[in-house]
């Protein structure tokens, strides 16, 4: 039983959402779903307000990190991914953003095909979705108001707000409306502008994940897991099937791969799909020529701000130093999903600003291309992001006890012009490709990162924020351009959102490796679909767009083989 219609790699939100497309589709083809790590079903990794913790399991994360850094002290950056069912998934921070709707018309322009402008992307998330609209009683729905028509209300994926926000977050929300940034009261309507309440991928205190998409028992869909892809089986230059530790499974129609960004690259290399100098240097057989396999890396970026606050701005100190406190909330939650593990750090503020007059009047922004100058120009495209309430004692090293009332802004930003590179680093398939990402490395990157940490300045040192501060825990020196720099470099992050080392593009791209079917270029039955496609570096938290892309591979499949 190892030949199969469809084979797809990877078990994360673009697999299961393909997986799911096919599975379900009227033909019913047997379609086979392979994961490298474990099911990992025990329910105590849904909690909601331990969801920041779930990277940390070794058994579920492939474990990456990034070359030194020269941009950033020549520091190794966590480049964490779920290697588990429901791929990162099941170990990110449940951050449900769709982005903005010029990102996918930016999207459908480069690649010169509609399937990925906002009209046809939008109906694709309500179609994944089962939003859940419900806010705490007594609450202001100035803070939290979406619109039914941009949301579903069918899907399998559950999304929303939590059943309980900390005692400060809608205050903290009024700072930011006091200090200029206007409230948003739904990022997921395709103009995430403004100040918002977290739309999460969670409900009633537990995580979703990318396996709720294929939970339903099927005959014609097989999931293995403990089965890492060292290659794709090739017979001349078309693709019949996989190996897997020495196992072979066959394709009567397509193998697909959804293995991510840092991942696919090293599956097509080991299979002599890639840079001939590269595949040449480790023995590798040379197939099929692409010098574009692994290039193209794009990532978001982060640093936190922290104060320690006052005794009665938060509630935090009384949860998260009391241990006792957190064995109860941790009872409670498996009677019923709800309590203190359904409350804390399960809600937070997130906002996407535009630094327009800031950018456009600086020499990096008027040296880059004219196309992407207009796109950052759009009205829905953001250039720097806030998120609030992030739990950054689990994150910080030797974080006092004594300072666990505190608040924590993240500041991110946003379109980096840097492109990064993922190669080989030895003939073993088995072994992980080097990362490279170059954070920092453009000189838009550091101005953008330069701007964004001085404009959120306007609430971190605004009145109404300060009057509750004991003490600064993390804060940049200054507002000078070089003490703003300095701490990017020493405390940046990457933001696990990598994307683009399989590039989509138009025919004669050169930089592009699949087309706009996702199938790649110069090999027959062999495609990719997750984020490692998209030409765009999205602004949001993108397991949103990587469920859609999966999606959107699935329909393209479904009605080239008559499937429907």
């Amino acid at each position: 039983m190892s030949t199969f219609d469809f084979i797809i790699v990877g078990t994360g939100p673009s697999g299961c959402a393909l997986a799911a497309g096919l599975a379900n589709s009227a033909a019913k083809p047997r379609v086979l779903l392979l994961e490298a790590g474990d099911r990992n079903e025990d329910r105590s990794l849904l909690v909601d307000g331990q969801r920041w913790l779930t990277f940390q399991n070794q058994s579920m994360n492939w474990g990456f990190k990034t070359t030194p850094q020269p941009d950033c002290n020549n520091r190794e950056i966590d480049y964490s991914r779920g290697r588990c069912m429901g791929g990162s998934s099941s170990i990110n921070f449940g951050v449900y953003s769709v982005g903005a709707r010029d990102d996918y018309q930016e999207w459908a322009r480069i690649v010169d095909d509609d399937a990925f402008a906002w009209g046809h992307v939008q109906q694709k998330f309500k179609d994944l979705e089962s939003f859940h609209r419900e806010i705490p009683e007594g609450i202001d729905k100035k803070y939290a108001d979406p619109k039914a028509e941009n949301h579903g209300s069918e899907g399998p994926l559950h999304v929303g707000f939590a059943q309980e926000w900390e005692q400060d977050l809608t205050g903290l929300l009024d700072v930011f409306e006091e200090a200029g940034f206007p409230l948003n009261p739904d990022h997921n309507s395709g103009n995430p502008i403004g100040m918002s309440v977290l739309i999460r991928s969670s409900h009633k205190g537990s995580r979703s994940r990318a396996g709720d998409l294929v939970k339903e028992k099927l005959d014609n869909l097989t999931i293995v897991t403990g089965a890492p892809v060292q290659r794709v089986l090739l017979e001349g230059k078309k693709a019949v099937g996989v190996e897997s530790n020495g196992t072979k499974y066959h394709a009567k129609m397509e193998v697909i791969l959804s293995a991510g960004s840092l991942n696919d690259p090293r599956i097509l290399m080991h299979s002599g799909v890639g840079p001939a100098a590269q595949l040449q240097q480790y023995q590798i057989p040379v197939i099929h020529d692409v010098p574009a396999v692994g290039q193209g890396l794009r990532d978001h970026c982060f640093v936190p701000m922290v104060n320690t606050r006052t005794e009665t701005s938060t509630e935090r100190k009384a949860f998260y130093g009391d241990k006792a406190a957190m064995d109860a909330a941790q009872k409670q939650w498996e009677q019923d999903g709800t309590g203190p593990w359904s409350k804390f750090a399960c809600e937070m503020g997130i906002g996407w600003f535009k630094l327009t007059e800031q950018l456009t009047s600086s020499s990096e922004f008027k040296a880059l291309p004219e196309d992407e100058q207009k796109y950052l120009l759009q009205e829905t495209v953001p250039h720097y992001e806030i998120l609030t309430h992030f739990p950054m004692h689990w994150f910080m090293p030797d974080f006092p006890s004594d300072a666990l009332n505190y608040s924590c802004l993240l500041v991110f930003f946003f379109n980096a012009q840097t492109r990064g590179e993922v190669t080989l680093q030895s003939s073993d398939p088995d072994s992980p490709l080097s990362f490279n990402p170059k954070f920092l490395a453009h000189p838009f990157d550091r101005r953008v990162a330069i701007e964004a940490l001085r404009d959120s300045f306007r609430i971190a040192k605004h009145e109404s924020y300060t009057k509750d501060n004991v003490a600064e825990l993390a804060m940049p020196k200054s507002d000078s351009d070089e003490d703003l720099l300095e701490y990017w470099r020493q405390n940046i992050s990457s933001s696990w959102h990598m994307t683009g080392t399989v590039k989509m593009g138009k025919k004669g791209d050169v930089d592009a490796v699949v087309d706009t079917d996702f199938r790649v270029k110069g090999i027959e039955n062999l495609r990719v679909a997750d984020m490692s496609v998209v030409p765009v570096l999205v602004n949001a938290h993108v397991q949103a767009t990587a469920y859609v892309t999966g999606a959107i591979c699935a329909e393209k499949l479904v009605r080239e083989y008559n499937l429907s």
